[in-house]
C-alpha cells in the first residue's frame, strides 16, 4: 500500500471508531466503491492485520523494516523464474560467482529435476517487494 492509502485507510478507520458503526447497503457500497467491491469478492491482495497503531508515522516505519538489510538468496532468484531452463541459468551463475557452493548448486539441481520448479516456491512476480513489505 502506498502512503497516500494508508493514510486514507486511517482517516476511513477513525471516522468508523467515531461513528463506532456504519451502516450501508451492498448495492450502496458497490456503487461508491466499484473497484473495492471486486477485491474484496476476488479476495485478492488480501493483507493480513496485526497490529494498528495510531500514528501513521510510526505504521509506516514499523511496516518498511520487514525486508530491510534483506539480501535476496538463490531460492529468492530462481522463485522469479518462468521455467527449468531458466533456473539451471540462474544457478549456475551463482555458482560460478561462488555466490552458492557447488554442494548446494547441485542439491537445488536435483529438486528441480526430481520436483519441479514450484517445489522451491510460488513464482515471486514484479513488484513482489513493494506489495510485501516495502513501500
Amino acid at each position: 500500500m502506498r502512503s497516500e492509502e494508508i493514510q486514507l485507510l486511517h482517516e476511513s478507520l477513525a471516522l468508523a471508531e467515531r461513528a463506532k458503526i456504519m451502516k450501508i447497503d451492498e448495492k450502496a457500497f458497490r456503487k461508491m466503491f466499484p473497484n473495492l467491491a471486486k477485491e474484496i469478492e476476488e479476495k485478492q491482495q488480501r493483507v493480513g492485520v496485526s497490529s494498528v497503531r495510531s500514528d501513521v508515522k510510526a505504521a509506516e516505519k514499523a511496516s518498511s523494516k520487514r525486508f530491510v538489510n534483506y539480501m535476496p538468496d538463490a531460492i529468492d532468484f530462481v522463485r522469479r523464474c518462468d521455467n527449468e531452463r531458466q533456473a539451471e541459468e540462474i544457478i549456475g551463475y551463482l555458482e560460478t560467482r561462488k555466490e552458492i557452493n557447488p554442494d548446494y548448486a547441485q542439491r537445488l539441481r536435483k529438486q528441480l529435476k526430481e520436483k519441479g520448479l514450484r517445489s522451491l516456491g510460488p513464482k515471486k512476480e514484479g513488484g513482489y517487494y513493494s506489495k510485501h513489505g516495502i513501500v
